[in-house]
């Protein structure tokens, strides 16, 4: 099962994941910022017409249909708003892990040049 993830993980390009987490985190901070800017419910409503088979609606149904209308999209804006601030929050916290992740790869890296370096030694004393 190791092996599965090692290979997924040799095929990520890293170079573009951490060239590009600043900008993945820009673009959440904007979404938050215009979703969080907008007002939480619209008062324009559009007036339903009635077909020729059914009763106009009185004037107390539609104010009803308005005020649902109107609840249902402020709390459609509650949603869009929290989220919004979780992928705000995900973005930073990815930023985060490629930053340690690409600290991480460097100290990989100098490890495994140590190892070399060290093999080369022992190599040489043995031989």
């Amino acid at each position: 099962m190791a092996i599965g993830w090692l290979s997924v993980l040799k095929m990520v390009p890293w170079g573009d994941v951490i060239e590009s987490a600043p900008k993945v985190a820009q673009g959440a901070k904007k979404l938050w910022d215009t979703v969080g800017k907008k007002p939480a419910a619209s008062t324009s409503a559009t007036v339903a017409t009635a077909t020729p088979g059914q009763p106009e609606p009185t004037l107390a149904a539609l104010q009803a249909q308005v005020t649902q209308l109107q609840v249902s999209v402020a709390e459609l804006h509650q949603q869009m708003l929290a989220s919004s601030a979780l992928i705000g929050s995900l973005a930073e916290q990815n930023t985060q892990l490629i930053a340690r992740v690409e600290v991480n790869r460097k100290r990989v890296l100098a490890l495994a040049v140590v190892v070399v370096v060290l093999a080369g030694v022992l190599g040489s004393k043995l031989f």
